[in-house]
């Protein structure tokens, strides 16, 4: 019998699960219910974004247009990166609510390819388990 998954807080590191292979095959999703920040590269990979936009358009504009049509909540100038719109369970748009599996997995923003890896408030570990209550 396996043991019951613990229970961590996405808002604290402290209480993350160092990240090893296959560690995601039974996760809950929990990264999935961080803040996500994405390049243009990888609006443009997920298809939010033209490429001819992404070259041609100032990013404030390009902001702008997300923001109205709630696919981003924030617009960072200085580094030109966007926080994407989350549910309001606080889940990323893009996770399944039922089967808590990402449904742009092949086009995914380099965020999530590089968590918890090397792209992570404590890179190595993940936010692994069930919600914090």
């Amino acid at each position: 019998m396996r043991s019951p998954i613990a229970i961590v807080d996405v808002d604290r590191p402290d209480t993350w699960t160092r990240y090893r292979a296959g560690l995601c095959d039974t996760c809950a999703a929990n990264c999935c219910t961080m803040p996500l920040e994405v390049q243009m590269a990888d609006l443009v990979r997920l298809g939010l974004v033209d490429p001819f936009e992404a070259e041609h358009e100032e990013p404030r504009h390009i902001a702008k247009r997300l923001q109205k049509a709630r696919l981003i909540d924030h617009f960072n100038h200085k580094n030109v990166v966007f926080t994407m719109a989350r549910r309001a369970s606080g889940d990323c748009n893009f996770l399944h609510p039922q089967t808590r599996l990402c449904t742009v997995y092949d086009k995914r923003p380099e965020t999530c390819r590089l968590h918890p890896q090397k792209k992570s408030p404590k890179p190595g570990y993940c936010a692994y388990g069930r919600r914090g209550a």
